[in-house]
């Protein structure tokens, strides 16, 4: 069997993330839509989001706690700095924008995260950053902090800015379909968890158990349906209106 990795850093590089990666890569190419100028990223993740957004800026400077083994060298006007945050160690108004995708469910004071984005923000630029939606989780993640819905996201983000545009990214008959068969393989694990550990243990115990069994769901799922897992591209995901359903929360949030 091919070395587990977490499945937590979803790539392009392994056909059983795709479901989660062309949503992933979807929320790359809604801001290099809306982004100009001096760009901030906070998670860098395995890099694949750099090509995406970097051409619409004048510099793109992408952080994350560990340094990526990036497939090609950086553009000219990429600079990637290793940081765990918070806090930022940038000046204040030092960018346009900040964007921010899958990271701040991680993020343990995500109060001062927010706080730490308006400080490195000019004044009327935008924050995007997209988490998983709560009630679309199929179990409890434990390399996650906390999961938000819909109101508690927008509460967080009006603490620091002045305005805040709440979407969301929702998928197709064909992402639902496949949301339902990843829905009862979760089901058939978590049958066996009659004492429901998973909301009673510590996170850290919890980890590496998660990590392994959602790696081999997603495996699993792979093998059944191959046709339909890697059939899944990104235009069958959608930005819009929240809703209950949407599986991540897509916010932009103005200083």
């Amino acid at each position: 069997m091919a070395k587990l990795h977490t499945a937590e850093r979803v790539s392009n590089r392994d056909a059983s993330d795709n479901f989660v990666f062309q949503r992933s890569i979807l929320a790359y190419y809604k801001a290099a839509e809306i982004v100009s100028g001096d760009v901030l990223e906070i998670g860098t993740g395995v890099g694949y989001g750099v090509d995406v957004v970097a051409p619409a800026t004048v510099k793109f400077t992408t952080i994350d706690k560990t340094t990526p083994k990036f497939d090609n060298p950086l553009p000219e006007n990429v600079v990637f700095r290793q940081m765990a945050v918070p806090p930022l160690d940038f000046a204040d108004e030092s960018f346009d924008y900040v964007i921010s995708f899958q990271v701040i469910e991680h993020i343990e004071d995500d109060a001062e995260f927010v706080r730490e984005v308006s400080r490195v923000l000019r004044k009327g630029g935008k924050f995007i950053v997209s988490t998983p939606n709560a009630p679309m989780s199929l179990t409890r993640n434990p390399w996650h902090v906390r999961e938000y819905r819909i109101e508690e996201l927008k509460a967080l983000l009006k603490r620091s800015f002045s305005k805040v545009e709440c979407q969301g990214v929702a998928g197709n008959e064909r992402v639902m379909e496949y949301y339902e068969q990843n829905r009862r393989g979760v089901e058939r694990i978590t049958r066996f968890d009659v004492f429901d550990f998973q909301h009673r243990l510590p996170r850290w115990m919890l980890q590496i158990p998660y990590d392994i069994l959602n790696r081999l769901n997603r495996r699993r799922l792979l093998n059944d349906n191959q046709d339909l897992t890697t059939s899944i591209s990104r235009d069958d995901y959608s930005i819009g209106p929240v809703g209950e359903q949407c599986f991540d929360l897509y916010y932009i949030a103005t200083k």
